[in-house]
């Protein structure tokens, strides 16, 4: 069975080599919604997979993150992250390039270190909408392929502003430990 929880946020970015010189060249943004299927074989209690509030408990802090913030990839100019960083309260700084290809990821890997100790539960896939018309979906081979990009905990960084809304700062400490 598959089970889908819909999470939505506001996100600015550049997406550096994009073929469209708006895309690559012009910080813009983006409505997404992600959508985060888990699969499972069985039921727990109450014949359910997974109760969405505690889904939504586990992972919207984190996707809260990218929230009315700035996505940057850390491979970017020193000057166009410093400048984000100096005119934005709410920024993220990624190991990855910020298309919507790479936040099905992101999301994706998070999500499964997020509920990694639920037993009989596995992340199916994520998929990130960035238009109506438009989305990305990534699968575990998807998350763990370095050809895509290495994702290491210790490789994100999030502003001040973002960090202080996190409340669980335990939580957040375990899962991003490599």
């Amino acid at each position: 069975m598959i089970i889908r929880k819909l999470f939505r946020f506001e996100n600015a970015h550049i997406v550096r080599g994009a073929l469209s010189k708006k895309c690559a060249f012009s910080l813009h943004g983006h409505s997404y919604k992600a959508e985060i299927l888990l699969k499972a074989d069985r039921f727990k209690e109450g014949d359910i997979v997974i109760d969405f509030t505690q889904v939504k408990e586990l992972l919207s802090w984190f996707i809260d993150s990218f929230d009315h913030s700035v996505a940057i990839w850390s491979e970017d100019k020193s000057a166009y992250i410093e400048a984000m960083k100096t005119h934005s309260d709410r920024w993220v700084v990624m190991p990855v390039n910020p298309s919507a290809e790479q936040f099905a990821r992101v999301i994706f890997w998070f999500a499964a270190r997020a509920l990694k100790d639920e037993k009989d539960i596995n992340v199916d896939s994520v998929i990130v909408h960035e238009t109506e018309s438009a989305y990305a979906q990534a699968f575990l081979g998807d998350a763990q392929n370095v050809e895509m990009g290495v994702l290491k905990p210790k490789a994100f960084s999030f502003s001040d502003e973002i960090r202080k809304n996190w409340g669980d700062r335990e939580r957040f400490e375990k899962l991003f430990i490599d």
